[in-house]
Parts: structure tokens; C-alpha cells; sequence
């Protein structure tokens, strides 16, 4: 298994991004991984999985391999924050980093975009709320971190943030497991 990752800058932008989210002046915020379609089916229930785009096999397989692109980097265990969506909720598990912590902050505003800007403040606030300790993870939809960043980002791809988090963040880098 090889792992890709591209970053703004040269080449040592890759560790200076690493090592910013290993010490707490970064964050990790990825879409999650792969789930076939766009959007909800018109019957989605929130709190009922079927209802739901989900994971493929090779979306659960893009999950799992985030531990072993993290472990690579001395990141062993982290402060996990998702949607509720059970794709995310889905990716951020197989991460198999840290306890996971639903934030409705993170959830998808595809269906509804006149809530993308309160969600994104939301966001921003409650990531500079939290205090010192373990690398934090966000785990979210490409709606959301588009809006925060103006990256759109694939399926399964990271984006290393800048601490503490503003309307217009600093972009340490794009990271991204995959096997080839």
C-alpha cells in the first residue's frame, strides 16, 4: 500500500503540515470516503442508515487506511468530530483512531445551502473552543469544506488546516491514503 500526498508549496510542506496537526496547530478535515451518488435519496431519514448514500466496500476500505497513513506520521490517536450522516460517521470509525463525537455542525447542507454559512461558523467556533490535547479530525461532506476552504476536495480527501480556524483559513496541505 502506497499513500499519496500533495501539498501547497515544496516539498517540505508535506512535514511541516504533519507536524503542525501533531502538535495541535492544525486540523485534519476530510470528506468522507467513498459512498456512490450525489446528495440524499428524497426518502433520507437522518437516524436510519438506509435511507442513506453509504460507504462502498472500497469506501470502508478508504476509511481503514487513514490509521495506517496517520500511524505513519506518529498519529496514533486523535479527537474524532463528525456529521451525522452515517457515511461520515462510518469513515470517522473505521479510522479506528478515537472516540467519535457527532457534531451537527459538520452535517451536509447539499439539500438545504442557505444553512451553509451559520454551519460553517459553527464550525469554526466550536474547533477554536476546544482546548489543548490529542490532534483533532473532522470528518464531513464536500459542501462544508468547500464553503470553509474553497477546496473541493474528493472523496476521501483531507485537507490540513491552519489553527486557530477564520473565514478565509490557511491551507497547509491536501492528504489523502490510497492504494496503488
Amino acid at each position: 500500500m502506497l499513500f499519496s500526498v500533495t501539498t501547497q508549496g515544496h516539498a517540505q510542506g508535506n512535514n511541516q503540515a504533519w507536524q503542525a496537526l501533531r502538535e495541535g496547530r492544525a486540523l485534519l478535515m476530510l470528506r468522507h470516503a467513498l459512498a456512490p451518488g450525489t446528495g440524499d435519496p428524497s426518502h433520507f431519514v437522518l437516524d436510519d442508515c438506509s435511507s442513506q448514500r453509504n460507504l462502498s466496500a472500497q469506501g470502508r476500505a478508504q476509511a481503514r487506511a487513514w490509521q495506517a497513513l496517520l500511524a505513519r506520521h506518529d498519529i496514533t490517536e486523535a479527537r474524532v468530530f463528525t456529521s451525522q450522516w452515517c457515511r461520515s460517521r462510518d469513515t470517522a470509525t473505521g479510522m479506528a483512531v478515537g472516540e467519535v463525537i457527532e457534531w451537527p455542525a459538520l452535517n451536509s447542507f447539499f439539500r438545504n445551502r442557505n444553512a451553509g454559512p451559520g454551519q460553517t461558523r459553527d464550525t469554526i467556533r466550536l474547533v477554536n473552543d476546544l482546548g489543548p490535547g490529542l490532534p483533532v479530525i473532522l470528518v464531513s461532506h464536500q459542501v462544508n469544506i468547500t464553503a470553509l476552504t474553497g477546496v473541493f476536495p474528493a472523496s476521501n480527501e483531507g485537507i490540513v488546516l491552519a489553527l486557530p480556524l477564520s473565514e478565509s483559513p490557511t491551507v497547509l496541505g491536501r492528504v489523502s491514503p490510497s492504494s496503488r
